[in-house]
Parts: structure tokens; C-alpha cells; sequence
């Protein structure tokens, strides 16, 4: 530990590079990009990635132990490398939990550790709840349930008082007259036709979450969104005015389905996206859960004490 944060010294292991790749026909019109690493015959392991909208990243690879771990990521319908990019219809949670047991099945696990941060997070537990004698251990990161509360503290009154000056401007973006419903105004407008509108919200969403995700403030990324940028807006526009396609509380609610499953919370003390009460209350009903609070972190998995936790946690469970 270092003495001055309590931050976990744990690295990430070195970088490494696929052994397989390819894409997967799920049905509806999409298919899924998929990388497999690592020992092909270890231990399997999936990660989940956020947004909803967003995608692997080499870094992710890193998390687990290479030797003892057959490491599998995907990029979620619509997203990343999958196609269509950016496509709305028939893109669910519930979707995106029968694409994960499809995955599960199409390598032929019996079952697998699972790491999902934010939005990963959250349809890590509601894959895991769907599928519980299919999942070894939970690994989570910046805890998401996808309860209104959530999404409102985000994008209605919460993080605003934190960061009053990236809200002017997010909000700046939509008329006074639709303000009431920030989520259904952008949704509109990434959803729409008009190729113009969609760029010019996408920046102005993105700009928003960029300005929160670390403890320490980053350089503004967002001056031209990328294809990436907005798909990752749309998706998760399209998924918050639906209510993430769940029952407000549905994640809380079926905890005891997974209560034997060992689990591992690692939160950031200071992140502002999905603040730690959430991730408080998962371990307070989730007695099989450790909670490890990073001091010094925000939101990002990038962040030194958040990286470090992930590794030690699935070190932990490479015996399991």
C-alpha cells in the first residue's frame, strides 16, 4: 500500500495481444466484435465495458493475470467494433444479457469471472442475476444500478451543483423550453435524421461526462466527436429515456438471486458520476460483496488507485 493514499501498489500486467478474434451474428441485424487473450485453456473471464455505447480497450486486456486467465471482451450492440454502429433497434439489457450467455456458450464455459464497470456494472448484475449458476465472481467498478435516482443525480440535479460550469454548457445546448427533460431533448436530437444535430449533441454529451470522470481535470477531448463519440451518446440516450429497460430498482431488488456469488466493489471515493452511496448500499445487501473505497480516485478506470484495485481483485479470485 502506499502509506500517503492507501492506494493498492498492484500494476497492471504487461500488454498482450489476442489470441482470436471475430464477430458474432446475434440476431436483429447486429453482430458483436469479440477478442479472446490471455491462456486459452485458463481460467475464463469476461469484461463488460460502460456507457451503455462505449468499448474495449487494450488496458481491459490488462486487468487479469494472462497466465491463469482466459480473458474474453466484447463491444456491446452498436458499439465500438461492432455493427451496425450506433444502431438502436432491438438494443436492450435484455439483449445485451442473451449476447453475453451466447458468448458464454459459443466458447463453451461453464462458467466465468465477470468485471464490469459504470453501465458494465450494472448488466454485469443483471446478467448475473439471469444466468447466477453461470458466473464464478463479480468484480465491479464505479457502481451502477440504473435506478432513476441515478440517472437523475447525472442529468438532472446532483452533479450539476459540483460542476456548475460544464452544466451551463450542457445544458446551454438545449432550449430553455425542453430543459425540464435534458435526457429526452438530447435523445431527440441523437436519434434524429439530421446528421448536423446529432454531431453538435454528441459533443455537447460527451463534453459533459469527460468533464467528470477523473478526480484530476483532463484536457477537453471533444472539439470534433469521432463515429465512437456518437454512438456512444445515442446508445445511452436511447437506453436512459427508456429507463435502461429495466423496473426502477430491478438490480436491488434480485440481489438475493446472487447472494452466494463472491464479489469484489471497488469505488472511487470522489466519483461524481455514480457516487459511492450506490455502491454502499450494493454491499450493505450483498453479504458475499467486499467494498474497497479508493481514496485518491473518481470515476475512471484509468485512474492508478482504480486500476490497481481491479488487478488485486481479480488476482484474488484466480484460486477460485
Amino acid at each position: 500500500m502506499d502509506n500517503r493514499t492507501g492506494t493498492p501498489s498492484r500494476t497492471l500486467y504487461p500488454s498482450l495481444s489476442p489470441f482470436d478474434t471475430g464477430w458474432m451474428d446475434v440476431g436483429d441485424g447486429h453482430s458483436i466484435w469479440w477478442e479472446a487473450c490471455g491462456n486459452p485453456r485458463g481460467k475464463p473471464a469476461l469484461f463488460l465495458h460502460g456507457g451503455p455505447g462505449g468499448s474495449c480497450q487494450s488496458d481491459h486486456r490488462r486487468l487479469f493475470d494472462p497466465e491463469t486467465y482466459c480473458i474474453v471482451l466484447f463491444d456491446q450492440r452498436g458499439a465500438g467494433r461492432s455493427s451496425p454502429k450506433g444502431w438502436l433497434q432491438h438494443n436492450t439489457t435484455a439483449h445485451l444479457v442473451a449476447d453475453i450467455e451466447k458468448l458464454r456458450l459459443k466458447f463453451g464455459f461453464a462458467d466465468w469471472l465477470v468485471l464490469g464497470g459504470s453501465w458494465g456494472a450494472a448488466l454485469a448484475l443483471a446478467y448475473a442475476q439471469a444466468h447466477p449458476a453461470c458466473v464464478r465472481a463479480l468484480v465491479l467498478r464505479g457502481v451502477f444500478t440504473a435506478r432513476q435516482s441515478e440517472v437523475g443525480w447525472l442529468y438532472k440535479f446532483g452533479a450539476s451543483q459540483i460542476f456548475p460550469g460544464a452544466w451551463q454548457k450542457f445544458e446551454s445546448h438545449i432550449p430553455q423550453d425542453e430543459r425540464d427533460d435534458l435526457v429526452a431533448a438530447y435523445h431527440r436530437r441523437l436519434a434524429g435524421a439530421d446528421e448536423q444535430a446529432r454531431r453538435n449533441a454528441a459533443r455537447a454529451w460527451c463534453a459533459w461526462e469527460s468533464e467528470l470522470l477523473t478526480l484530476m481535470p483532463r484536457a477537453q477531448r471533444y472539439i470534433a466527436p469521432s463515429d465512437g463519440d456518437i454512438a456512444l451518446a445515442r446508445i445511452e440516450a436511447h437506453y436512459f429515456v427508456n429507463r435502461s429497460f429495466m423496473s426502477d430498482g430491478e438490480i436491488i431488488a434480485n440481489l438475493p438471486r446472487i447472494a452466494h456469488i463472491p464479489g469484489v466493489i471497488v469505488q472511487g471515493r470522489y466519483d461524481v458520476i455514480t457516487p459511492p452511496a450506490t455502491a454502499h448500499e450494493l454491499a450493505a445487501s450483498w453479504p458475499a460483496a467486499d467494498l474497497k473505497i479508493i481514496p485518491d480516485a473518481g470515476h475512471a478506470t484509468s485512474e492508478p488507485g482504480i486500476m490497481a484495485a481491479l488487478v488485486e481483485a481479480t488476482d484474488r479470485f484466480r484460486t477460485l
